[in-house]
């Protein structure tokens, strides 16, 4: 199956020229600092015996090539994947050839030989980290049997005992695979958590837009009913006056009529335009029940039953507590119960309950369908956009084809959690019933719980009159 957008947004190795060049330069010239320091005291002061002019030409190498790299390439370049592994490849021969001549493993440091392999892990894939990592345990090994003793100044060899020796070797390679796997599995929940983020803030964005798409033709609407409403009882008066003359200019009356006409054309247009704006000053706060079905409207008519049953939740209140509560109409309230109404609508055989309760604190909101619910296996992961797919029941033909990835359960849990609200998800029977112990409300259920403190408007913006309307500014 064709993988969409999104899906190769998340795939796992979608990483291309994430690194730049100056990165892995300023690294390795730190890495040439360092050696170079090291290699000097261990000859001058600690009084080892160390191949001066070939250490000095390995480090050598490393500044050519870094010189060489600054005057070709600009500070901004991006390696591709394959050139940050070159890049880091040659990074790993150097360290090894250094290692080689100043004792192999009986070298502490060389421990470093992780730092290629973890920079790969972080930013490169997973065959370009494979390959590194083996090479990396092929050098160490090597260089346990086969490096340049370490010798002082009266000739004895500095080495440790091959038990130690081995024990090195191990640590090491345990420590290039824990350490790459650990650093790729944080970097790659990272990035899918930056770039799930990025959708929710594009889906804020859009329905921010439609938002304020409606306010304008609501704008429009009331701005432009004065002027035709007069221009209609002008050309209605002039209609009038020469019809007596119409002997005489029938060409006027006939041109008077078409003003009028067209002005109730116009008239119309704009009501029809008007329905559709609602963000003015009267449409920024709505009661609770409509924001639940304006949201939920896109998929009233896909053949799935939507069933609201909105009550206080103590049954004897006064009437101003029995009111449905007026909130703010906020786009990511909207949004995000939007994407919970599809995903029951996606999965239930034929309803989808739509229950809201209140007291004088706060608002909890249930969505239930009667599918299948939600797999046991996935229901403690649900809201993170790590989720490849929901698995399939061979009962449940909504789900067949689906590919989801729980991204749009994460954008409405995001988004309603930006607005105070607690999510969570669950299943209303157990897995284990059979459908007629099940009852109706079987499947899956998302509840959503606002302090009304959050979403409810005040006593005071209830009661302030609402004023004149703004021109829009974008």
């Amino acid at each position: 199956m064709t993988k969409d957008p999104a899906q190769r947004l998340f795939a796992d190795d979608a990483r291309s020229d994430w690194v730049r060049l100056e990165t892995l330069l300023l690294l390795r010239w730190l890495a040439i600092i360092g050696q170079t320091i090291t290699v000097a005291i261990a000859a001058y002061f600690i009084g080892l015996r160390v191949e001066l002019g070939l250490c000095f030409l390995a480090i050598g190498a490393s500044v050519i090539s870094n010189l060489v790299a600054m005057a070709i390439f600009p500070r901004s370049q991006r390696l591709s994947d394959r050139d940050a592994m070159l890049t880091l490849l040659f990074d790993l021969t150097q360290l090894g050839f250094l290692l080689f001549l100043t004792g192999g493993l009986n070298n502490p440091f060389a421990l470093l030989i992780l730092a290629p392999v973890t920079i790969s892990a972080t930013a490169l894939t997973l065959g370009s980290t494979v390959m590194l990592g083996g090479i990396a345990i092929g050098l160490i090994t090597v260089l346990a049997f086969y490096h340049v003793p370490l010798r002082s100044l009266d000739g004895s060899v500095l080495q440790i005992p091959p038990l130690f020796l081995l024990g090195f070797w191990t640590a090491i390679v345990i420590g290039i695979v824990f350490l790459s796997s650990y650093a790729r599995r944080v970097t790659k929940e990272t990035h899918s958590m930056n770039q799930a983020l990025l959708a929710t803030q594009m889906a804020l964005a859009r329905e921010q837009k439609l938002t304020d798409l409606g306010g304008v033709v609501a704008a429009a609407a009331h701005e432009l009913g004065t002027p035709l409403a007069t221009i209609k009882l002008v050309s209605s008066e002039l209609a009038d006056e020469l019809a007596e003359a119409l002997s005489s200019r029938p060409d006027l009356f006939e041109d008077a009529k078409l003003i009028r006409d067209q002005a109730d054309r116009c008239r119309d247009i704009l009501h029809s335009m008007g329905r559709a704006g609602k963000d003015d000053l009267q449409m920024r706060s709505a009661p609770f029940g409509e924001v639940l079905r304006e949201a939920a409207e896109p998929h009233a008519d896909r053949g799935i039953d939507l069933l609201y049953d909105l009550a206080p939740a103590l049954p004897d209140v006064g009437d101003e507590d029995s009111a449905p509560p007026v909130i703010y109409r906020k786009p990511e309230i909207i949004h995000g119960l939007r994407n919970l109404v599809q995903n029951a609508v996606d999965f239930a055989n034929a309803t989808v309950w739509i229950e809201a309760t209140w007291d004088l604190a706060e608002i909890r909101l249930c969505v239930i369908d009667d599918g299948a619910g939600f797999p046991p296996e996935v229901l403690s992961r649900l809201g993170d956009p790590f989720l490849r797919r929901r698995t399939r029941q061979s009962n449940s033909p909504q789900r067949v084809g689906y590919e989801g990835m729980g991204l749009g359960l994460f954008i409405a849990k995001t988004l309603l959690e930006r607005s105070g609200a607690r999510v969570s998800f669950r299943n209303s029977s157990d897995p284990f019933l059979t459908a007629a112990e099940k009852g109706a409300k079987r499947g899956a259920v998302v509840e959503v719980v606002w302090p009304k403190s959050r979403i409810c408007l005040s006593e005071e913006e209830r009661n302030t009159p609402l004023g004149q309307n703004k021109p829009f500014s974008p």
